[in-house]
């Protein structure tokens, strides 16, 4: 199967390289689109205590996920379509952006490596959700 929009779930991690790599080689021989998504962290997680703060922190949080999102890009040696920063349930995110952008692949990077860790993954909702391919891409190091 071709596809033609692969959006990949990122994470401001290392991992992510990984993820960008098998897109790229997915999209490059039927030259199709790459969108990143990714979840932004919440300061409100991290210190209830600084409210008069979290404005600030927000912006700080945002800027550096777009720097590494921007530095993912270029160091893919592929042209990324779009970029998308989320709050809340990133799954949600995900499967928003595929019906409204016409996504045919999704690709999420699984962490856990045993049978009982996989059944109960982070990409678990996207996968029962999709009505668009998911692939699961085993993550190093883990």
């Amino acid at each position: 199967m071709s596809y033609t929009h692969i959006l990949v779930a990122v994470a401001v991690t290392p991992e992510s390289q990984q993820l960008l790599a098998k897109a790229v080689s997915i999209a490059r021989p039927v030259n199709a689109r790459i969108s990143l998504i990714t979840l932004a962290s919440d300061p409100e997680l991290y210190n209830q205590f600084a409210a008069p703060m979290l404005e600030d922190l927000r912006a700080v949080m945002h800027e550096e996920t777009t720097d590494f999102l921007e530095k993912l890009g270029k160091e893919a040696g592929y042209p990324i379509a779009q970029t998308f920063i989320t709050y809340g349930e990133l799954s949600e995110h995900i499967l928003d952006v595929c019906r409204k952008h016409d996504v045919d692949l999704v690709i999420c990077g699984n962490h856990n490596h045993s049978f009982f860790s996989r059944a109960s993954c982070s990409a678990k909702s996207v996968v029962s959700s999709s009505l668009v391919d998911v692939l699961l891409v085993p993550l190093e190091g883990d």
